[in-house]
């Protein structure tokens, strides 16, 4: 295919039943954290392709976070894969969901559910944020605790970067365990219970906030934002919130 490259599966790690991440060996197209690229499969005499943003650190092996969409034109598809089949990945990254394009700020909050946390995870796989940045939160809404895919790697940060991360999951289907808030984002940001997991305050004058994930989440929580004075940023009018839905 123009415009593509091969990758061939060489490792996967199934979080859940229809979700998993995988990694793949061959030439990486050259992208900055945060971004995507079209992932295509040439499936009978039809090239299918659908966007996904890359989980992996930049020069490291690329690493896709995805969801099996039943019906869906190629995830299903991509779940099939057996080690050392391969897909094609496009030569070019794409987006603009990267920390060049977030103003200064003293607090980082990376906000996501679901398969949102991918290009955070590869944000916080660089060197930037962590010189950039007092202190990161990052807040992952999922239904239940089998879907909170990359924990192990998150709590690990937290102790390596003590007291610059905070994470806070969160689970909307399931009773809580030690350390998991109950509910949605939004209600959380309401009673408090958010900033009191993440020890700091969601400020306009401090913070800045990315937002990935279900367009529900984005929509929902805006308004809220809004009312506190954390705006949608723009390049020609700065403000405090930089969002990518996912669909």
């Amino acid at each position: 295919m123009s415009g593509y490259v091969d990758a061939r599966l060489t490792q996967r790690h199934d979080w859940a039943d229809g979700l998993a991440t995988l990694r793949f060996e061959g030439e990486v197209p050259h992208f900055v954290a945060g971004q995507w690229v079209n992932v295509a499969l040439t499936l009978g005499a039809q090239v299918v392709r659908r966007v996904y943003s890359l989980a992996s650190a930049p020069g490291a092996p690329a690493e896709l976070f995805l969801t099996r969409v039943t019906g869906g034109a190629l995830s299903p598809h991509l779940f099939e894969l057996k080690l050392g089949d391969a897909v094609g990945l496009e030569r070019v990254a794409h987006g603009f969901f990267t920390l060049q394009y977030v103003p200064d700020a003293e607090h980082l909050w990376l906000v996501a559910t679901g398969t949102g946390l991918a290009p955070f995870i590869s944000m916080l796989r660089t060197d930037e944020p962590w010189h950039r940045f007092t202190r990161i939160v990052v807040v992952h809404s999922v239904r239940e605790h089998a879907h909170l895919a990359y924990a192990a790697e998150l709590r690990t940060l937290v102790a390596q970067h003590e007291p610059t991360l905070a994470y806070v999951p969160l689970v909307s289907r399931e009773a809580p365990q030690a350390g998991v808030i109950a509910g949605r984002i939004t209600a959380a940001l309401v009673s408090g219970e958010l900033e009191r997991a993440a020890g700091v305050e969601l400020a306009p004058a401090t913070s800045h906030l990315m937002l990935c994930g279900n367009p529900d989440m984005i929509r929902d929580l805006t308004p809220l934002l809004d009312a506190r004075g954390l705006v949608r940023h723009r390049v020609r009018k700065p403000g405090h919130v930089t969002f990518e839905k996912y669909w």
